[in-house]
């Protein structure tokens, strides 16, 4: 029986050890996935399988855009420092460092013919890289903001770029400038925009939640649809060109165009969907969010115009007079490539030799069987998945339950004069086989025919022998839980399931502990709360300062951060010397508390502490003064052995290294 569904979720995995910032798919076969993440991390995986293939590693910053080449034989990586890494799959190396942009790269793309790669970055620049030459051939300029999306045209002569600026700009390579600005009504941004396999047209997605067909003969709006209810977040034509896919929150649209139809809609619980492809008469679709990555299945022959019902009357796109891509491979060398601008030669993005900038990249194949599968391709024709692979099949609780086979007609009754002694729970078999129950029943059918003993393991686990003539248990094959269950050495190494008891016991030894500890600090912070209560501030700081206790002074400074107006100077020479290993404990809690302490004094002292110091001496005794400049003093020499922390963790990601790398800033002010 035929499946129903139009579409499944198909896996949820855990992509990186931290945020997911980036995704691709592979658009040659839609197998194999590209991510990267906030671990500075490059990982690849086969679609609808959960292992990582392997892991790129080498930027030192966080990944923010990733791409495959045209024949999925490279993948190109940008990352917040504005570098791109290109690794060789094939060989599993790094193949180029690309250095020159200023700001984080966002969207990246191959040529079509796979030597060039192009990439757009928030300083606004879109960038055209030589992978052969090692270098920049041209930057374009002309957005105003940062660039979203970048696609070569499918002849390889232009590059689209989308922008914040609410601005699609459209460069000639050959001519090394810009030919069309193709401007949306509103300024609203462009999230995407990809060009026709074949015709001179033109689609993009814009923040105003319409989609823009573009005539690339004249640059002007050849048609759109209707707003929608949420943006249009990626496009993909179909590969006949007779069709688009649009991908919006929790929805995909398929499109015609002159006039604009929507020939279906399918609703699908993606999120907000970061790339689509094909494969095998099917959508493949991915999206992220936090640490993990999920893929979807939508069936086009359940789709509108290649099957299904109707989503709307009427045709979609109608053969039209317009010209065709010239796919033939095109020279591409910028005109100014033989004499680059003063530009390029003041960035020098190929200065650092390849062997030094690389020395830190590798490729960790973790599944070296998928690998040689996927990647090491016996032909340079096939270097992706071959297309005759089997199209994704939807979920188990989708499909009819499985027909059971009805029980042997000559199964003998019980014996119910003296039943058989019940078999031990060890000893029943768990995952058998059907095959394997039906030599079973077959043998209680017939229990005159001798079977051959089951060889045992050890004398331990000898089955106990029937009062009644029946035919032996057959031992389950494969792993035995009895292996890996504790063993009592008083019974001779029996197996036994532990009590109700044994576990109660072996949790009480944990939670005694955890309560004392607990008890002890409830007991500590009702002292200080005494003492704060009589008035006195500072003599309750001294006390939890006295207690030695982590736990009791974070709970003090939770409460002073909260009411900063409580700090005093006297107050930060107190605490400050115990910030130091507040700042280094192993726990994020302390870090984040103690850190967020650090920030009041820095903010509110810092420069009474440094203009104290750099006072001259008064004349005479001014007692107030000396007191106050010793305070200053004993501030300023734990907050230099507190730098030391601050720049060794500056590099720490997530919200504890952004804590960090506020924290330099502001001591800083003491220099």
């Amino acid at each position: 029986m035929a499946h129903t569904k139009r579409a499944w979720k198909l896996q949820e995995f855990v992509a990186h050890g931290s945020k997911v910032n980036c995704l691709a798919i592979g658009q040659k076969s839609g197998r194999v996935l590209v991510t990267g993440g906030e671990d500075r991390k490059v990982n690849l995986w086969e679609i609808g399988r959960p292992n990582c293939v392997m892991s790129l590693t080498g930027h030192t910053t966080p990944v923010e855009a990733v791409r495959f080449g045209q024949n999925e034989n490279m993948v190109v990586a940008g990352s917040v420092s504005g570098a791109l890494k290109i690794w060789n799959l094939e060989e599993a190396k790094i193949l180029r460092t690309l250095t020159g942009h200023k700001s984080s790269v966002k969207s990246l793309d191959f040529h079509p013919y796979g030597d060039y790669v192009a990439s757009g970055s928030m300083d606004c620049n879109v960038k055209l890289w030589d992978i052969r030459r090692k270098g920049c051939i041209y930057t374009y300029k002309g957005h105003t903001n940062c660039v979203n999306c970048l696609r070569f045209s499918p002849d390889g002569r232009w590059i689209s770029s989308a922008g914040e600026d609410g601005v699609v700009r459209i460069w000639d390579l050959t001519a090394g400038k810009q030919i069309a600005e193709l401007k949306h009504p509103g300024g609203s941004a462009v999230y995407v925009n990809e060009f026709h396999p074949n015709e001179l047209l033109l689609a993009s997605g814009c923040a105003d939640r319409i989609i823009r067909f573009w005539d690339l003969e004249t640059f002007e709006i050849s048609c759109a649809t209707d707003m929608e209810a949420t943006p249009t977040r990626c496009l993909y034509f179909h590969p006949d060109g007779m069709c688009i896919f649009g991908g919006s929150s929790n929805l995909m649209k398929v499109y015609g165009w002159e006039p604009v139809v929507c020939q279906d809609s399918v609703p699908i619980g993606w999120g907000e969907v970061a790339e689509i492809a094909s494969g095998q008469n099917q959508i493949i679709g991915a999206s992220f969010s936090q640490t993990n990555v999920s893929t979807y299945v939508i069936d086009m022959k359940r789709v509108q115009p290649f099957g299904g019902v109707p989503h709307q009357e009427g045709g979609g796109h109608l053969s039209s007079s317009r010209k065709n891509f010239i796919t033939e491979r095109p020279p591409t060398q910028s005109s100014r490539q033989n004499s680059k601008p003063k530009e390029e030669d003041e960035e020098q993005p190929s200065s650092i030799s390849p062997d030094n900038e690389d020395k830190d990249s590798s490729a960790d194949i973790n599944d070296p069987e998928e690998y040689k599968r996927i990647f090491q391709r016996k032909s340079r024709l096939e270097r992706s998945p071959p297309r005759n692979v089997e199209p994704f099949q939807p979920p188990p609780d989708d499909e009819p339950e499985p027909v059971r086979q009805p029980a042997p007609a000559k199964q003998p009754e019980p014996v119910r004069a003296e039943p058989p002694k019940p078999i031990p729970e060890r000893t029943k078999p768990t995952n058998i086989s059907k095959e394997s129950k039906d030599k079973i029943s077959q043998r209680n059918a017939q229990p005159t025919i001798p079977v051959p003993p089951v060889p045992q393991i050890s004398t331990s686990r000898q089955l106990p022998s029937p009062s009644v003539q029946q035919p032996p248990i057959q031992q389950p094959k494969g792993v035995i839980a009895e292996d890996f269950l504790p063993k009592n050495s008083s019974a001779g190494g029996d197996y036994r399931m532990p009590s109700e008891d044994d576990i109660l016991n072996a949790m009480m030894k944990g939670h005694t502990p955890v309560t004392t500890v607990m008890t002890s600090r409830s007991r500590n912070l009702e002292i200080v709360r005494a003492m704060w209560t009589a008035g006195s501030t500072k003599t309750a700081i001294d006390s939890a300062l006295s207690m030695n206790d982590p736990a009791v002074i974070i709970d003090v400074l939770n409460v002073l951060n909260a009411r900063a107006g409580l700090w005093n100077l006297d107050l930060s020479a107190s605490l400050i010397p115990h910030l130091k290993d507040l700042l280094c404990s192993k726990y994020e809690s302390y870090v984040m508390t103690s850190g967020e302490s650090l920030k009041i004094v820095l903010k509110n002292f810092g420069p009474v502490i440094k203009a104290n110091l750099l006072a001259p001496p008064s004349i005479g005794v001014d007692i107030s003064r000396e007191e106050r400049h010793r305070k200053c003093n004993l501030c300023y020499n734990k907050l230099m052995e507190i730098r030391s922390v601050i720049d060794k963790r500056q590099n720490v990601m997530g919200k504890v290294g952004d804590l960090f790398k506020q924290l330099q800033i502001l001591i800083r002010t003491l220099d």
